[in-house]
């Protein structure tokens, strides 16, 4: 059983009066960055000219290139979209690391798929908020924060673990709990949550639930309402409680059809797809086929996108949110 830290376990100070560089200033850099200058830690950011960048020198941070930004640090957070994250080390990162320095990232997928080859000189540590950069932003400046997961890859000074723990307390994470994991485990783990239960299972489930009530002669509002609006309610219950208070906050009739007939959706051919999916991470099918895409312009990716974008379901969604201001969306982020 994994032991879960809190601020007063991280007694080290191996973080003190390194300078650290964030590249990218997107939703978790901005937080990260944000978060660990309030902490007291010595923070620049590594982006392209811009709306990051000029995002980054409004909140006050003095803001380089990529290359300068990591030839000054000690520390070079990599914080861009996966997919890209591999030529930005290559072409502005890898010549600037001198031995000692400590190379992080917040997923680790990119060094999982060895798509990118960390030199040997220097500690590779991941420090993983689980939740979105707003949240984690939102969360320090109440006093709190995000878990949060670390791992060691590389241990090239001796204390790389401490580096690590020492950075999500900076972050405030370890106000809400640590726990040690590996870059493969939170590779798999990420991915597998994402696809099959977080994001493409909620979201296959939702949407087969629409079509089936509105294919059966439906009001396509009600449908809505029904499998998607209240999504969020059954999952703030969950997230409160669990099962037991999502069950108990509702009625009878439909925790017993829940128990009697929710396993005829999610059932023994679900789980034998989720193992299939689960290989294809594991044995790297997932991420090849990921990055081809990404190399062919996103051509998939985006007809997907498209055709989400286009569909009954999200174009009855709009127009009934656009009724709710009560669920407008936020900023991308805000400090």
């Amino acid at each position: 059983m994994v032991e879960m830290l809190y601020e007063k376990d991280v007694t080290t100070n191996y973080l003190a009066g390194k300078k650290v560089a964030f590249i990218g200033y997107g939703a978790q850099g901005h937080a990260q960055a944000n978060n660990l200058r309030d902490s007291g830690v010595e923070v620049v950011v590594g982006v392209r000219p811009g709306q990051s960048a000029d995002k980054a020198k409004n909140d006050g941070f003095e803001v380089y290139s990529v290359a300068e930004a990591a030839k000054q640090a000690d520390w070079v957070q990599m914080l861009t979209p996966d997919e890209v994250m591999a030529d930005v080390y290559k072409n502005e990162v890898a010549d600037n690391l001198e031995p000692g320095n400590v190379l992080g990232f917040s997923h680790g997928f990119n060094v999982y798929y060895k798509e990118i080859v960390p030199p040997a000189d220097v500690d590779v540590v991941m420090m993983a908020p689980k939740g979105p950069g707003n949240l984690c932003r939102r969360t320090y400046k109440e006093g709190f924060g995000v878990p949060a997961l670390y791992a060691v890859y590389q241990d090239h000074s001796g204390h790389a673990e401490d580096l690590a723990k020492e950075f999500a307390k900076a972050n405030g994470a370890a106000r809400a709990g640590l726990l040690a994991t590996t870059f493969k485990e939170e590779t798999d783990e990420d991915l597998f949550g994402e696809q099959n239960v977080l994001m493409g299972g909620i979201t296959a489930l939702i949407e087969t639930g629409f079509e089936v009530l509105t294919e059966a002669g439906y009001s396509p509002e009600l449908a809505y309402f029904e499998v998607e609006h209240e999504m969020k309610l059954i999952c703030d219950l969950i997230y409160e409680g669990g099962f037991a208070k999502m069950y108990k906050d509702c009625s009878n009739t439909s925790e017993y059809g829940s128990y009697t007939r929710g396993p005829r959706v999610v059932n023994e051919e679900s789980k034998r797809a989720m193992k299939q999916n689960l290989q294809e991470i594991q044995d790297g099918t997932f991420a090849k086929e990921f990055m081809d895409d990404y190399h062919n312009g996103f051509k998939k990716l985006y007809a997907y996108r498209s055709e989400m974008e286009q569909s009954q379901l999200q174009k009855v969604g709009d127009e009934l949110r656009a009724k709710m201001p009560f669920v407008a969306a936020e900023d991308k982020y805000s400090d």
